[in-house]
């Protein structure tokens, strides 16, 4: 009762090594004979240096300087937009719309006010906008003409 078998499985015994560093602690194999503290602290210290080679590396921003940019790619104008007004604010009187702001075709969010295109100077064309869908919807059917003898 006093003694356990282990059912003839040998286990690695873990050779007791100070840490690397002579902290006074044991280390292990797996973390290079560091102890935990001493590893952690390694690791710490490598991180950033590893980070920056991977984030610039000398090589490839050679490679980078040679690539030139093709001239058939047409590169287009920074967007010229002013400060966009926030987007939970009515674009007439500048009241919180919160959760129930309306959007406008015109692309602006108003308030239950003027939420209507004649309450705020929409500039949203609807006539031809509706002139076009109902041309694309009904399109013109021209009968073959009538031969005469």
């Amino acid at each position: 009762m006093g003694s356990q078998s282990n059912n003839g499985i040998s286990y690695p015994t873990s050779e007791a090594n100070l840490c690397a560093n002579n902290c006074g602690f044991f280390g292990t194999p797996d973390k290079g004979n560091f102890c935990s503290k001493c590893y952690k602290q390694l690791c710490l210290q490598v991180q950033p240096s590893v980070i920056d080679s991977l984030l610039c590396p000398s090589a490839p921003q050679a490679l980078l300087d040679e690539v030139k940019p093709s001239s058939s790619v047409e590169q287009s104008p920074p967007c010229a937009a002013g400060p966009s007004k926030p987007k939970n604010r009515c674009g007439h009187c500048n009241r919180k719309v919160g959760l129930t702001g309306f959007l406008c075709k015109c692309g602006t969010i108003f308030c239950g006010v003027h939420r209507y295109p004649e309450k705020h100077e929409c500039t949203y064309d609807f006539k031809a906008a509706g002139r076009e869908t109902i041309s694309k919807e009904n399109p013109t059917i021209k009968g073959d003409k009538v031969q005469r003898f």
